[in-house]
Parts: C-alpha cells; structure tokens; sequence
C-alpha cells in the first residue's frame, strides 16, 4: 500500500496540531470575547474575526511572492518556522488577555504568522508530494484536518465548562507546540537547497 514520504507526513501531522489547537476554541470564541473580555460583543466579535482574516489575506501575497523569488525551500522553511513559533506564542497571550483591544491586536499577529505559515506549507507540500499520488495524499491532509476539526469542534465547549477558558487557551498553546516543533525536524528531509547561479 502507499505511504507518503517523510516530508509530507511531517507536514500533515503539523497541520493537524495546528489546526486542532484552534479548533477547539473557534467554536466558542464569540461565548470567550462577550462573556470574558472587557468590550466584547456580537459586533467585536465579527470585527476580530475580519482582523484576521483581512490581515492574513492582504499580507500573505507578499510572503508567498518572495518565497517564490528566492530559489530553493531555505527561505520557505524559515518562515514556516518563524510563523509557526508566533502562532504558537498567540493563544499564551489570551490567557492574559482583558481588554477587545487585545484580542484585536493578537488577531492581527495571527493573521500574519498564517500568512507567512499557509503559502510556505502549501509550497512545500506540492513540490513534494508523490508523483501519481496527488489525489490521495490531498485526501490525507484534508481528512485529518476534518476529523480534528469535528472532534475539537464536540470537545471545545464542554473543556471551556469544566476548566474555563483559560486552560484551554494552554491546551492550544500546547497542541500548537507539538506541529511547530515537529517542523524543526523537517531540516532532516530532502529540502530543495537553494541555487547558485
């Protein structure tokens, strides 16, 4: 049977952590900013999600141009692991977090660690993926992004009752660790080195 390289495994079990990490709040971030967060409301919970998307949409050409312009995967990696270490860092500072205007300024932090993280993933992932193999191991990574999104989508509320939301903030900082740190050992791969004219 089929098995994906290395890489690609590394990627998608990166990508799981990531995702499920967030997903577990996602569901419930509009109950967190309106009953816990100095100014939240319907309409700012609408405003912080619009931050990161905005943010995340207008910046990520500009990574994903310069990766492209720069030969070889050195530079796509290094902005893999500087937006993954970010993105891991965010949910350590809602644990603090008191006021709309935080949430607003580490929404827009996130929206540019993922912008720096989806162009470098996606890049990396199509130039390795298996020759003849690309329906499958795209299958891969959205089933198992799918089954953690389900699977923190049923768990995030009742986590949020029994230890408050807090806690779960450091159980994303912790699952979002274990997909960033996993990338560090990507460097082991066969990583497209860099070109000299």
């Amino acid at each position: 049977m089929f098995k994906p390289n290395k890489l690609i495994i590394k990627l998608i079990f990166s990508d799981f952590f990531l995702h499920g990490g967030w997903s577990i709040i996602l569901p419930i971030f509009a109950i967190f900013l309106t009953e816990n967060i100095s100014g939240g409301s319907v309409e700012t919970v609408g405003v912080a999600v619009a931050i990161f998307w905005i943010v995340k949409s207008t910046v990520q050409p500009f990574f994903a141009h310069h990766m492209d312009m720069v030969r070889g995967e050195d530079d796509d990696l290094s902005y893999l692991h500087k937006g993954m270490v970010i993105a891991t860092l965010v949910p350590l500072f809602y644990i603090f977090t008191t006021s709309i205007w935080h949430v607003f300024l580490l929404e827009t932090i996130r929206g540019v660690a993922m912008a720096m993280v989806i162009p470098a993933w996606y890049g990396m992932f199509t130039r390795h993926i298996d020759k003849d193999w690309e329906a499958y191991t795209w299958s891969l990574q959205s089933t198992a992004i799918g089954f953690i999104y389900g699977v923190a989508a049923l768990i995030g509320g009742v986590m949020a009752a029994a230890i408050g939301f807090k806690a779960i903030f450091f159980v994303i900082f912790l699952l979002n660790a274990v997909g960033t740190v996993a990338l560090f050992y990507v460097k082991k791969e066969a990583i497209l080195t860099r070109d000299i004219d």
